[in-house]
């Protein structure tokens, strides 16, 4: 897939349609594999091909995914891929009417459930991944005193460090460097807190 600008969903509409447990699930496994069937996707997510369809459809009709070029020799075959290099939502675009706080609380509240089973299926698995990838996995706490634009400044920083991480690994597997290469999740949470 070819790098394209991260996609801002500002509308409720598309919020909407992001913020439904499959769909999302779909989203990042088409994320993750670049581009993928219908019936690919389906085997992941254990659903019926024609209900995997529907949503792709969806997610398509709201501009989060596109149709790709053909990955095989099979004309039948329709394959999609994501249609940015990533989404963000922001409170600032949902913050106008209580139907939009609504839907952007509950959309945050899925992205947080599916990134803590992600992390729930990787501690359930971790015996099969050996000690180099133990290692090297992270979790951590960290309580800090900070201002508003300090935590905003925390935030910019991290979002580039990761930016940089991700375009050397996807150079190196381009340049043919994919020996132990994995994907691997990386989720922060900063957030104001009262004691």
């Amino acid at each position: 897939m070819a790098r394209k600008e991260n996609r801002r969903i500002t509308d409720l509409g598309t919020l909407k349609a992001l913020a439904h447990p499959l769909r999302l699930k779909l989203y990042r496994l088409l994320f993750v594999a670049e581009a993928a069937t219908a019936s690919q996707l389906a085997e992941q997510v254990d659903e019926a091909v024609s209900l995997v369809s529907y949503h792709l459809r969806k997610l398509a009709g709201h501009g989060l995914i596109e149709e790709a070029g053909p990955r095989s020799g099979d004309a039948r075959e329709r394959w999609w891929q994501p249609a940015s290099d990533g989404i963000s939502v922001r409170d600032e675009d949902f913050r106008d009417a209580p139907e939009k706080v609504a839907a952007h609380l509950a959309a945050s509240r899925l992205f947080l459930e599916q990134r803590a089973e992600m992390y729930r299926t990787y501690l359930d698995t971790r015996t099969r991944w050996g000690p180099e990838w133990n290692e090297a996995a992270h979790d951590s706490e960290s309580l800090l005193r900070l201002t508003a634009p300090e935590l905003a400044d925390l935030k910019r920083e991290l979002q580039d460090l990761l930016k940089k991480y991700d375009e050397r690994g996807r150079a190196l597997e381009a340049a043919g460097d994919t020996t132990g290469r994995e994907h691997v999740a990386v989720h922060s949470y900063a957030f104001p807190f009262r004691v």
